[in-house]
């Protein structure tokens, strides 16, 4: 049974850390946005459901091996003692481009009016404990905040037996197949769907979860 992330987190924050840690989750991403071939200078980027900034830290990471800059970081979460882990280390980093605010993804009236057409927006963690009927809406939400031609990554966790054990069991979360990701996406509006993998020096990740891509297609001139 899925439980409320909030309370969960709040009481979990080191625990969480240390199990991604063992797996080199931030290592993955970071090394999954290093190959992409849409990494840019100048984006203007969401952490939806950031957490303690683990897949925010691995972009920023993977931008500055190619020495580009970002404009614009964004982030909510929905408990504030992973925001308080997030800020901290920004703090210790000196990093000024990254601002963030408590918000939930199914009440995104809560963002800032600013907050708002993004060219990337990425999800790590966080649709796990949406509830499943709701999973549709909040997509659409975020996509709504894309700009035109705007990216969507998701990073969730994919059912198999493994994922029952160390995810389901341990973290109370919600698990999905490729079909139903594939078909909330596609009821959430987004037009293109691609279901990418992580890089081969991480491939254990892949036994993990799914990396799924949605885009906000371009409007073409009438």
């Amino acid at each position: 049974m899925v439980q409320e992330p909030k309370k969960l987190y709040s009481a979990k924050v080191d625990v969480y850390e240390l199990f991604v840690s063992v797996f080199s989750y931030r290592q993955g991403l970071r090394a999954f946005f290093a190959g992409a071939d849409w990494l840019r200078p100048s984006l203007r980027v969401l952490d939806a459901g950031c957490g303690t900034g683990i897949a925010t830290f691995a972009l920023l990471e993977a931008l500055d091996q190619r020495r580009y800059e970002i404009e614009l970081v964004h982030g909510f979460d929905l408990t504030p003692a992973m925001l308080e882990r997030f800020q901290e280390r920004l703090g210790q980093r000196a990093i000024k481009e990254v601002n963030l605010c408590q918000a939930d993804v199914l009440d995104l009236k809560g963002l800032p009016p600013s907050w708002t057409s993004y060219d990337l927006i990425i999800s790590a963690g966080m649709f796990e404990y949406i509830p499943r009927h709701k999973l549709p809406e909040a997509l659409a939400g975020l996509r709504s905040h894309l700009s035109e031609g705007g990216r969507f990554l998701l990073f969730i966790t994919r059912r198999n037996w493994l994922t029952g054990l160390l995810i389901e069991r341990l973290w109370a979360a919600n698990r999905y197949s490729r079909k139903e990701l594939v078909e909330v996406f596609a009821a959430a509006g987004f037009g293109e769907v691609t279901l990418n993998r992580f890089p081969v020096n991480y491939s254990w990740l892949n036994r993990w979860g799914y990396i799924v891509e949605g885009r906000s297609l371009k409007v073409s001139a009438t």
